[in-house]
């Protein structure tokens, strides 16, 4: 689990902050005692405590003081129990991968092509999921089809996402059609048989749809499904394939892959590169495979406070050791 920074400290019982009150009181006190001090030294001229106590050792009894009411402050905000957002593995989801394998998919403006390079990331995308998860693969092309139905077995995914292959055409919409007749193949929940199939789906294409159904009805079909659509639009505007000869242009178009996340209730994605698109399988892992809840971090600030104890008692150690 990591630990997420909160924009503001939370805390399950705010109301025992009150006691941070003392920690002023603490300091005025301290600064009184040293005018006090610095008065009769003005009064009365050196006494014999200050002909015991060095002059320069003042400074550890700072620190001392110092540490030891910065203890006391880490202590109380550990009393009030403090909590933190943490990220912990959902138990249970299906993620339906939907790869284009259509010919623009050849193109090299992605090193060594655009397909290969996905591959390599879809893999990894696959090993960043919860291992509670199932996972299928749904190629498309000019047609759709499962690849790997839903599964928690890996090896088996990944071996499948190495072995896909070009084909003509693009059809987004029946990728994602494909995609949700692989949720239908999930075995019902056995503690709840009724509710939904919790997951997600993620299309990767750099281009749009040329035959086949209508994408943005599809994603609309997964909304009605609690199914969101995470879509990436892979590619760079300049890409091209070599085809009888002649360059052809296939730049990435994002636009209907737009409408795709929208209409779904998920998010879209651009990745001109392989290092973005591992940066945006990245960040898709973490949506899709943790929730965020608070939890209590008081080991944390219960830490901190020793740690301030710890200083200010060598502190008050160094004041009464006689050092040779």
């Amino acid at each position: 689990m990591a630990l997420m920074n909160a924009p503001i400290l939370s805390f399950f019982h705010p109301e025992r902050l009150w006691l941070l009150a003392t920690v002023p009181v603490l300091l005025v006190l301290y600064w009184g005692l040293l005018r006090r001090a610095a008065s009769r030294s003005r009064r009365l001229g050196i006494d014999n405590l200050d002909r015991v106590m060095p002059r320069q050792a003042s400074w550890k009894r700072h620190i001392a003081v110092i540490a030891a009411v910065l203890s006391l402050a880490s202590l109380v905000v550990a009393f009030a129990q403090p909590k933190g957002t943490v990220e912990v593995p959902r138990e249970r989801a299906t993620i339906v991968l939907a790869i284009d394998v259509s010919r623009s998919m050849e193109a090299t403006d992605v090193d060594p092509n655009r397909l290969d390079a996905a591959k390599d990331a879809a893999q990894n995308f696959v090993g960043l999921l919860p291992s509670g998860f199932n996972v299928s693969l749904v190629a498309f092309a000019g047609t759709s089809s499962i690849m790997v139905p839903p599964t928690p077995d890996r090896g088996l995914v990944t071996r499948a996402i190495e072995n896909l292959k070009l084909a003509p055409s693009t059809a987004i919409g029946e990728g994602i059609y494909s995609s949700l007749d692989a949720m239908s193949l999930v075995p019902p929940d056995p503690d709840h048989p009724d509710e939904p199939t919790p997951g997600a789906i993620v299309v990767l294409s750099d281009g749009y749809t040329n035959i086949g159904r209508s994408s943005a009805v599809a994603a609309r079909e997964a909304r009605e499904r609690s199914l969101p659509i995470y879509t990436i639009a892979y590619g760079t505007p300049g890409g091209y394939v070599v085809s009888n000869g002649r360059r052809e242009p296939v730049p990435v178009n994002p636009a209907e892959l737009n409408v795709v996340a929208r209409e779904s209730g998920g998010e879209a994605f651009v990745a001109g590169s392989r290092d973005e698109l591992e940066r945006v399988y990245a960040s898709i892992a973490r949506s899709v495979g943790y929730d965020k809840v608070d939890q209590e971090v008081t080991e944390l600030y219960a830490g901190i406070a020793l740690g301030f104890a710890v200083l200010a008692a060598l502190g008050v150690t160094s004041l009464a050791a006689r050092w040779p």
